[in-house]
């Protein structure tokens, strides 16, 4: 089921490992599993006080883990990877059971050449040997992009290449591209032709003049940089626009299209121009954090024919560079369609039902030779059970008429067989607690760090928030800075104060004090929960994996990223043989 994007791609590179069998039985093994343990997965560290979490456990359990200090939490818990291990009592069978069985029902998430090593304790090669750039990714590519991002562009744009090798397409679509840093990446660094579409108009116009920026600096350095770079086939085009879960994919077609819309003035030439960039002051002054909204990258630049313009949707869906002059009557659909080039489909860390979305075009759009899907945000999938669930982005205007939501439209399950399988749900905590980092906590707990006092005190927080006001449950608290340095009564007051209760509110210290006392065993249970993080991932991901597995399509996920580094690690891989 994993495989590693190897250097120089061949035919296997991207052959499924476990037969469609295979695949029915471990979604059916894992629904069957999580199934037993929804207390677990199901439940809110925060509540760990007011519900009385830890009586919640077998008491064999309690007895076995109540004295373990973090960096044991770490060894003989979450440690997949973890040899020698030496227990402080003895364990009983059904708490060994848990946990192996955990561990093996979860895809692997360690990237071949770097696995063998600790879970936690090993960040990429290239990030050791440089703490705060992307060595291998062009000075030029570097700028604007946290290093973060430009270790999984690397990476992402080499795999995006090589599906272009292997289906004979140089025209990528990226979705969710926020500033564009991938989208240069794949025009600029690889030589492909790509169209980006995103959401937010802001973040377009960024990326316009982050390219615009590119090409300034491209040409300062014309003898020593330029002659080193692949000659784009066209510079990347911008689309603003957001991607409708419930519209077709000619719907989504027609989005792109909207790239091709020219002003009456003659295109822009492909290379660095002066002229190119005071055309476009407008977006000088426009800034926005870096975080992408819809992470998604689209495919090549698709050049228009003369006879043959864009049909475009609206101006809001245009590159804010140009203002399209395209006519419907110009632009049948059946011909705007039938003649539209083939491309590669990809989206870095593709947000809720992106991704979900995405697969759905790739199976459906017959010009979607390829996809490379990286997920997050498990949280915000549509399911039956949560069709409007919090965070769920709504759609700028009405969707189309006669469209209506059926199971097959929501981003879990996909598949029929696992929809069919009972016990299938997945909560929104579930789904929420296996976007957590598991490498993360593991490091952690090796370091004892005073960071996991929080969990403790947001606990605690809890039960006086409920004492004053019980209808007041799981109130949003946003992230107080460097809480772990403050006493609790600090602490106590910011967060009361965030909840509109008075931040003078009498605290019992005896209280108080017993419930610090347990904050081991807050940490404890905490790990039992996020050890469940990783098969939900997997159940998630296998069950888009059998979704394009019933519609004629083998897939293969791929462990890119080093897991320490990008939690969300695994790319899901597919291609299409023209029909």
């Amino acid at each position: 089921m994993l495989a590693e994007a190897s250097a120089a791609p061949d035919a296997g590179t991207f052959t499924p490992s476990l037969s469609p069998d295979q695949q029915r039985e471990l979604a059916k093994k894992i629904t069957a599993f999580l199934s037993q343990y929804r207390h677990l997965s199901d439940t809110y560290r925060i509540e760990f006080f007011t519900e009385d979490l830890w009586t919640t456990l077998p008491s064999s359990w309690q007895a076995a883990l109540q004295d373990l200090s973090y960096p044991q939490v770490a060894d003989l818990l979450l440690d997949v990877t973890h040899g020698d291990r030496s227990y402080p009592t003895v364990w009983p069978l059904s708490l060994l059971a848990f946990r192996a069985t955990a561990h093996a029902l979860a895809f692997p998430r360690e990237c071949r050449q770097e696995r063998g090593g600790r879970a936690g304790s090993v960040k990429p090669e290239e990030r050791q040997k440089n703490q705060s750039q992307r060595s291998l990714l062009d000075h030029i590519f570097r700028k604007h992009v946290k290093p973060k991002k430009q270790y999984e562009i690397d990476k992402l744009g080499t795999l995006v290449k090589q599906l272009c090798g292997l289906t004979d397409c140089s025209r990528v679509v990226d979705v969710g591209s926020g500033q564009g840093h991938l989208t240069r990446f794949l025009s600029f660094g690889l030589g492909l032709s790509v169209t980006a579409i995103e959401a937010d108009r802001a973040l377009v116009a960024m990326a316009s003049k982050f390219d615009e920026q590119l090409l300034l600096a491209l040409e300062k350095q014309k003898k020593n940089v330029l002659s080193q770079l692949p000659a784009p086939q066209s510079p990347p085009r911008h689309v603003a626009g957001w991607v409708n879960p419930k519209e077709s994919w000619e719907v989504f077609i027609k989005q792109l299209s909207t790239a091709e819309c020219f002003s009456e003035d003659p295109p822009t030439p492909c290379g660095p121009s002066k002229k190119r960039l005071r055309g476009s002051e407008q977006h000088q002054g426009c800034s926005h954090d870096s975080t992408d909204s819809q992470d998604f990258e689209s495919p090549s630049e698709l050049q228009p024919s003369k006879n043959e313009p864009g049909e475009q949707s609206g101006p809001e869906n245009c590159c804010p560079c140009v203002q399209p002059v395209c006519q419907e009557e110009l632009c049948p659909k059946e011909n705007r369609l039938r003649d539209y080039p083939d491309f590669i489909l990809t989206g870095l860390h593709a947000c809720g039902d992106l991704s979900a979305t995405l697969l759905r075009h790739f199976v459906s759009c017959p010009y979607v030779r390829g996809i490379t899907s990286v997920a997050c945000c498990y949280m915000k999938i549509t399911t039956e059970e949560n069709p409007n669930h919090p965070g769920l982005v709504e759609p700028p205007t009405p969707p189309t008429l006669g469209r209506e939501s059926g199971p097959s439209e929501f981003g879990y399950p996909m598949s029929s067989w696992v929809r069919g399988l009972s016990g299938h749900q997945l909560s929104y905590q579930a789904r929420e607690g296996a976007c957590h980092a598991v490498e993360d906590y593991v490091l952690r707990l090796r370091e004892e760090g005073e960071q996991l006092r929080i969990h403790c005190y947001r606990a605690m927080l809890e039960t006086f928030i409920r004492d004053k006001r019980p209808d007041l449950r799981r109130a949003g608290i946003q992230t107080i800075k460097k809480a772990h340095l403050l006493p609790f009564t600090e602490y106590a007051q910011l967060g009361l104060a965030r909840v509109s209760l008075p931040p003078e509110l009498p605290l019992d210290p005896e209280r108080v004090e017993t419930m610090l006392k347990q904050q081991g065993r807050v940490v404890v249970y905490s790990s039992l929960a996020l050890l469940l993080a990783p098969v939900v991932e997997t159940l998630v991901l296998l069950d888009r994996i059998i979704y394009l597995q019933e519609n004629g399509v083998d897939s293969q996920l791929v462990a890119l990223f080093h897991p320490n580094f990008s939690p969300r690690n695994l790319v899901l891989v597919a291609l299409k043989h023209r029909e």
